[in-house]
């Protein structure tokens, strides 16, 4: 995203964008891969209330919370594009609010990688992760791109 600071995530954040709602997709490549024809979108604040769930020392994934809605709703899997931006969204009107916090930072993207379109990037995410009591660790000589180690020990189950 760019020109984070003249942007109201929390205007976005609580614009549902006539969400919740399904699509039937019919691409065969796309049913293949994701396991069905039936497509979940979930408004931007349920993914904010689901990333606030997530207790210190707990950790999620964007994957793991489309499973959740796609689960929750009956869906054979939630749209992964919007699921990245409200994830984005959600983090960013939390770091504009003066209280209400959503720790954000929890939310890993696939593979325990730390989400660089956070506030402040990769290098903050892994400071908030760090200070409680995960390991950081980088992939990569010239594209450096940082991971969890061992994020999967600390998953918090959502369902």
């Amino acid at each position: 995203m760019a020109n984070e600071d003249m942007k109201d995530f929390n205007a976005m954040l609580r614009d549902s964008k006539d969400m919740p709602k399904f699509q039937t997709i019919t691409d065969e490549a796309s049913i293949a891969k994701y396991g069905g024809n039936r497509m979940y979108f979930a408004p931007p604040i349920d993914y904010d209330a689901v990333m606030k769930k997530v207790p210190c020392g707990k950790l999620v994934t964007v994957g793991t919370i489309r499973e959740y809605f796609a689960l929750k709703s009956g869906a054979d899997f939630t749209e992964p594009i919007t699921a990245g931006v409200f994830v984005s969204i959600a983090a960013w009107a939390s770091h504009q609010r003066a209280d209400d916090k959503t720790p954000y930072w929890r939310t890993l993207k696939a593979n325990g990688e730390l989400n660089e379109k956070y506030p402040g990037g990769a290098m903050a995410q892994k400071e908030k992760l760090e200070a409680e009591g995960h390991t950081v660790i980088t992939k990569g000589r010239k594209n450096i791109r940082y991971y969890v180690k061992d994020y999967e020990q600390a998953l918090f189950v959502l369902y």
